[in-house]
């Protein structure tokens, strides 16, 4: 069974094995340029250093983005390409005839490839997440912005969970729909779909967020604002980040002391009497409430989420070895 399922996976397996190779041979070399620019800009950095780690953010932001990318995208086209084509392959060529009625049972036949081909494709995927852990952790601490969704999902063990359950996902669909084409592109639709969902709507919920409330005066020592004035929304803080977490807030309201909203007008004020900002808030006892994600649940959240896929997978591997015996004759 191995021998077979290695020679009809073959030329899917060398060519993901010559792209997997190409990029990580690329991680190498620019995880060793990163150390290299990060020792020099930042490490040894003696005057303009602000200046100094806005240019290597810049330098290096853009190509870690596109690696990143690629490995979002690598699980959707593992199930679409191998996972979904396993068994429909076999019902449109006819082969399934003779595979499922040799002394070889179907549900074996069905764990040799599941343990095989997507051991490979997990196996596949997990290496360049590492590498690109590895590379990219220089600008990780500097950045300092893991909870971001596409370094999350693309970092240490999330895509572990997205590569098997992408090919997990492609299998079933390949049983359901027992057409390749369908069954590449619904595979395709639901795998992004579900990676949307995950980043948008169950991410965000794996634990109570903090609410706290910042004094003004405490408002750079505990985070920093990025910008604050008038906007659509009405006067306020637009972004606000804190070292490592995930800020939820995308618009927060600032009080002054007697508890109502800090406006326009008072903003107004503060430019008519020549203070200066921060000052004139701090003479209002101005504070304000941000919700975030607190950076020490990084990993318990990296846990869930691939807990949460491998769960889902197993779930789909069960329906699989369910409905393989039945029907598919």
């Amino acid at each position: 069974m191995i021998w077979l399922t290695w020679r009809q996976m073959r030329a899917q397996t060398l060519w993901t094995a010559g792209l997997v190779a190409a990029v990580a041979a690329y991680l190498l070399y620019l995880g060793t340029d990163i150390r290299g620019a990060y020792r020099t800009d930042i490490t040894d950095c003696t005057a303009r250093c602000d200046d100094a780690a806005h240019a290597f953010g810049d330098q290096f932001g853009s190509s870690l983005l596109m690696i990143g990318l690629l490995l979002l995208a690598g699980p959707a086209l593992i199930g679409a390409f191998w996972g979904a084509p396993l068994i429909t392959r076999e019902l449109e060529n006819g082969t399934h005839r003779l595979v499922w009625n040799q002394s070889v049972t179907r549900k074996r036949w069905l764990a040799v490839k599941l343990v095989v081909v997507g051991g490979v494709a997990v196996l596949f995927t997990g290496v360049l997440s590492l590498l690109l852990t590895w590379a990219a952790s220089p600008y990780d601490k500097l950045i300092d912005s893991r909870f971001e969704p596409l370094t999350f999902a693309a970092r240490d063990l999330a895509p572990f969970g997205y590569a098997l359950l992408a090919f997990t996902l492609g299998l079933v669909v390949g049983v359901l729909a027992r057409k390749t084409l369908v069954a590449m592109a619904v595979t395709l639709l639901v795998f992004v779909a579900f990676q949307l969902l995950m980043a948008n709507v169950l991410r965000p919920h794996f634990a109570e967020p903090v609410t706290e409330t910042i004094a003004w005066a405490d408002a750079n020592t505990v985070g920093q604002i990025d910008s604050f004035g008038t906007g659509p929304q009405g006067t306020g803080i637009q972004e606000y980040d804190i070292s490592g977490a995930w800020v939820m807030s995308d618009y927060i309201v600032v009080h002054k002391g007697d508890g109502t909203e800090f406006t326009e007008t008072d903003l107004d004020a503060c430019d008519v009497q020549g203070d200066n900002p921060d000052d004139c808030m701090i003479a209002h006892d101005a504070t304000f409430d941000v919700t975030y994600q607190p950076a020490d649940r990084y990993w318990t959240f990296q846990r869930i989420e691939l807990a949460t896929a491998v769960g889902l997978a197993a779930l789909l591997a069960g329906i699989a070895f369910w409905r393989i015996p039945r029907g598919l004759n």
